[in-house]
């Protein structure tokens, strides 16, 4: 009898934890995905072409290699590097940048760190001796596999590219400042005013009478 009633309260029991543990996964949601502060974007003051053109000039002069280097506003730069002899490390930057049609435009980027490691691998040769087939091993080789890769969250490591990127911006602004003042529109005015008016053109001949025509006669005064 007590054999019954102990193995109903272990079965209550569970249950009540059963139900406890589905009300606390209830009352805890998963992580947040998606911020207004994320790092992976930033709005600068330009143009879009001015702007545009600035992320590739801080891509390349850190290095990268374009995958795609034709397509408007979409950048994809690409960089290795060995820190150890058998580690391959590899960098990616895929950016976007568009014009806000308000005197700014906006860049965005995601980096992702990509590491490979030369490991040894066994290989294996088939046999077949009539209706059998035997597997042998054959020796080892090493390959390059992939050991990690993660998307790069770090907001210092945006922080520097932006800055970068900010860099070049203000040398085009200053670029294009300089050439508005070499020629300012006061300059094109003036030089409009200089240029020599057309020459006028010379005035027709006077009509010559027909031979054997009598002259003409003159107009009283």
């Amino acid at each position: 009898m007590h054999s019954h009633k102990s193995i109903g309260i272990g079965v209550a029991s569970s249950l009540a934890a059963a139900v406890a543990l589905q009300v606390g996964c209830a009352h805890h949601p998963p992580p947040q995905q998606f911020t207004a502060s994320a790092p992976f974007s930033r709005t600068f003051t330009g143009s879009g072409d001015a702007v545009c053109w600035s992320v590739k000039r801080a891509l390349l002069s850190q290095g990268y290699m374009l995958d795609r280097p034709n397509d408007a506003g979409v950048l994809t730069g690409s960089k290795d590097e060995q820190p150890k002899p058998k580690l391959n490390v590899t960098t990616r930057l895929q950016t976007t940048c568009a014009d806000n049609r308000n005197g700014t435009s906006i860049v965005f980027v995601t980096a992702t760190r990509e590491e490979n490691k030369l490991q040894k691998m066994k290989q294996s040769t088939s046999m077949g001796v009539g209706p059998a087939t035997l597997t042998m091993p054959s020796g080892s080789a090493e390959v390059l596999g992939t050991v990690s890769r993660q998307t790069i969250k770090d907001p210092a490591y945006y922080e520097q590219f932006f800055t970068l990127v900010q860099n070049f911006v203000g040398q085009e602004r200053v670029s294009q400042a300089r050439d508005t003042a070499d020629d300012p529109p006061t300059n094109r005015t003036a030089r409009l005013h200089s240029e020599p008016a057309p020459l006028a053109a010379d005035p027709p001949p006077a009509r010559q009478p027909a031979q054997g025509a009598p002259p003409p006669v003159p107009n009283p005064q």
